[in-house]
């Protein structure tokens, strides 16, 4: 990340790194948190669920004061919209008025929940997310909600190896974020690239990294 930051004349402070512990033992979370870490995302959210309590568990044990920061980074479920709102810290998988308003509905902390929205760019029917040209609409919505600070934007595009193939889609995802602040939203975090695109994710703007594989290893089954 720094030597990608340095090469795109990125300010290294700009971009985070969220380590993604889907399928892997909270252990390994507890590791990185011991060692100044503090943004975690999870895909599933019983698996999230459980390790946000065992973290917290520990923590309180061994009077660790620093407090993790949690991103649901998977399919929202309307029926899970309440236990993602009083768990998690970030949403990044907003794709719909009636998600955010479950969302914002459930909301009770003192804290606003922070929300991307999922843009399906390439259209992929396997894949969630909202069309590019549903989300100034659904933007404009979520930003009425007393409970959701709408942050920015996030997408998964699908496999490539070819790195200028990787930068068009990012860039377009910057694009988009671009244009909505200029529609006059406020928009600061883009959260896009994984292991094996996080150069071509920098090099367009990137701002919440969410890495597993080069953090974890591979997934256990």
């Amino acid at each position: 990340m720094d030597r990608y930051a340095q090469k795109y004349q990125r300010s290294r402070d700009s971009i985070s790194l969220i380590a993604v512990g889907k399928r892997h033992p909270t252990g390994k979370i507890i590791v990185l948190l011991e060692n100044m870490h503090i943004d975690f995302a999870e895909n599933f959210l019983q698996e999230g669920a459980e390790k946000i309590n065992q973290v917290a568990q520990h923590c309180a044990r061994n009077r660790i004061a620093r407090s993790p920061r949690w991103h649901f980074i998977g399919h929202i479920q309307s029926r899970k919209s309440r236990m993602i709102a009083e768990k998690f810290d970030w949403v990044h998988t907003v794709e719909s008025a009636k998600v955010a308003d479950r969302l914002d509905r459930y909301r009770t902390a003192s804290e606003p929940l922070n929300v991307l929205i999922q843009l399906n760019l390439q259209q992929e029917e396997s894949k969630s997310g909202i069309r590019v040209s549903e989300s100034e609409k659904l933007a404009d919505h979520i930003q009425t909600l007393p409970n959701l600070r709408l942050r920015g934007l996030m997408i998964i595009p699908k496999p490539e190896p070819d790195f200028e193939k990787q930068r068009t889609v990012f860039g377009q995802c910057r694009e988009h974020l671009e244009y909505l602040n200029g529609k006059g939203h406020n928009l600061d975090q883009l959260s896009m690239g994984m292991t094996a695109d996080m150069e071509a994710a920098i090099a367009e703007g990137a701002t919440q990294l969410r890495i597993g594989t080069a953090i974890f290893g591979t997934r256990p089954l």
